[in-house]
């Protein structure tokens, strides 16, 4: 059946520079694994430091791509680790229960091609929606996104990941850390997270709305 998915393709930037490569990749499944297991998805990692991870849901496909990139920062030592995600959303005839690694449909194509794009570039993260017009609003978005990931501390990424995942209290977030509840306000305030959290309402809006007319 054709219906709305997400493919998130990526890689971690900069792998080759890691010296806990096994930390590394166990954070980097477990946090995969963890997402598809909660959308009802699937997940193949490749070539070491290489992901895929196709979605039944078209709107929550953003959410996830800093989900997984949040995962990655809150557990960086001296070098940072992050990922590059292309993100690629429309309609597709794969369904959960098939193999990624044999799965040729439009959305899992546009995200390679996508991800092959911003691999040459200084950008971390692209949107590719497939029958819907351009939008440079949505393009400058993604780039602002991007730009915020690409400022987190270990610390503010924690946080942002626990709200991504959890939309908890400050009071049992910090009771969760162990720190003071000012203290999450503050690194939230450094995440910009208000503002991040306004700006994935709107894609979530936006991309459930395109999935159901498109």
């Amino acid at each position: 059946m054709n219906q709305p998915i997400a493919v998130l393709t990526g890689d971690v930037i900069a792998s080759q520079r890691i010296d806990d490569l096994s930390t590394l990749y166990r954070v980097l499944d477990a946090t995969l694994a963890h997402l598809s297991k909660h959308h009802g998805g699937r997940f193949e990692r490749y070539r070491g430091d290489g992901f895929q991870l196709a979605l039944p849901s078209a709107e929550i496909a953003l959410d996830t791509a800093l989900t997984l990139r949040a995962a990655l920062i809150m557990h960086s030592g001296k070098k940072r680790w992050d990922a590059r995600i292309a993100v690629a959303v429309g309609q597709d005839y794969w369904q959960a229960n098939e193999d990624l690694a044999t799965a040729q449909g439009p959305v899992f194509v546009a995200s390679g091609k996508a991800l092959d794009a911003i691999s040459e570039g200084a950008s971390h993260l692209a949107l590719v929606r497939l029958g819907a017009q351009q939008d440079a609003a949505l393009d400058l978005l993604i780039r602002y996104a991007d730009e915020l990931v690409d400022g987190w501390s270990p610390a503010s990424a924690e946080v942002a990941y626990l709200r991504l995942w959890q939309d908890e209290s400050q009071q049992a977030m910090a009771e969760k850390l162990g720190i003071r509840q000012p203290s999450v306000h503050k690194r939230l305030r450094t995440a910009r997270w208000s503002l991040l959290a306004d700006t994935l309402d709107f894609f979530r809006h936006r991309l459930a709305e395109e999935g159901r007319t498109s």
